[in-house]
């Protein structure tokens, strides 16, 4: 049995082996993003409120309170929101990286289910391969493997005998050639 590193794995390309983790994934990329953005404008924004506060708080007019409100609160909550909402978008971001990352691992796994259902299935019980015999479709002179992709529909396949000299040999499956 072939080990799990010559399967084939989706979404991988050999040539891909040794980049860099963030060159050509922009969904790892727009995560990060968002969450540095994220990551600086929540707690500004709740800086320039405490600012802002303490500006209306320190001043005797009540006309420089107004532009402390505007300029610290407005502002303040204004970045305060749109920091949480970019911290939200790394978070879905995350997830959908994590969805994707799940179904490649699913799809690997039914790779190689699929894989070893079709050899068991190919095996009978003392451990011959089925497909491997030899066989002739009706009175044809050409030998093939029973898996034959040229034959596999045929009802009316033949084992070959010791006298198979005469037969040639299919160039799709090779029987009697092991790879």
């Amino acid at each position: 049995m072939s080990s799990s590193s010559s399967l084939p794995r989706v979404g991988e390309s050999g040539s891909r082996s040794g980049i860099a983790p963030l060159k050509d994934n922009h969904y790892a990329l727009l995560q990060v993003l968002l969450f540095w953005a994220g990551a600086i404008m929540l707690p500004l924004g709740l800086v320039v409120i405490i600012l802002g506060w303490y500006g209306a708080a320190n001043t005797p007019y009540q006309y420089d309170q107004l532009s402390y409100l505007v300029s610290g609160g407005l502002l303040g909550l204004g970045l305060t929101f749109i920091g949480g909402f970019l911290y939200f978008g790394a978070w879905l971001a995350r997830i959908a990286a994590d969805g994707r990352e799940s179904s490649k691992r699913l799809a690997d796994t039914l790779l190689v289910l699929a894989d070893i259902t079709s050899r068991a299935a190919t095996t009978d019980d003392h451990g011959v391969d089925v497909g491997a015999i030899p066989v002739t479709a009706g009175e044809g002179t050409t030998m093939h493997r029973r898996d034959c992709s040229l034959i596999a529909h045929r009802d009316d396949l033949k084992p070959v005998g010791e006298n198979n000299a005469h037969l040639t040999l299919c160039r799709v499956c090779r029987p009697g050639v092991r790879s």
